[in-house]
């Protein structure tokens, strides 16, 4: 058996085999360990939240002055992330600053829909008109909590 780490996901008898024949497999002894995890599968965010969110980003980045300029939609969607997490900003080495660990790539779908909560509120302050598109989202949203 190689030493790559596998992950399996069980959604079925045929998997559940087939993670249990990896299993048997594993030779025991001499110096290698092997660490078995099992865990149920946290949803993540979907393609289409995704795109949701880029909609709002869009919006925001189109219609909101921040700081005597307009930001890029991925610099928005770095400050929402950032707000989300309670991230820090430390000063740069070229005097401004960085978000620390500014990623929405593990986001589950709960904390996502927390994410568009926050970007929603934002444009209410800011007096963003949303597009359509943004609008479903918010729509959408409601009707699912």
């Amino acid at each position: 058996m190689s030493t790559d780490t596998r992950t399996i996901r069980i959604t079925g008898e045929p998997q559940r085999r087939y993670a249990h024949q990896v299993v048997d497999r594993i030779v025991t002894g001499g110096e290698r360990v092997w660490e078995i995890v099992v865990r149920p599968h946290e949803d993540k965010r979907t393609l289409d939240q995704n795109a949701k969110l880029w909609a709002c980003c869009s919006d925001i980045a189109e219609q909101v002055e921040w700081h005597g300029r307009y930001l890029k939609k991925e610099d928005w969607k770095q400050i929402f992330v950032a707000a989300l997490k309670g991230q820090d900003a430390v000063p740069g080495i070229n005097g401004g600053f960085v978000v620390l660990g500014g990623s929405s790539r593990n986001l589950r779908k709960r904390e996502f829909i927390d994410l568009l909560d926050i970007i929603q509120a934002f444009g209410a302050d800011h007096g963003v008109e949303w597009s359509e598109r943004a609008a479903n989202v918010f729509d959408e949203y409601e009707v699912a909590a």
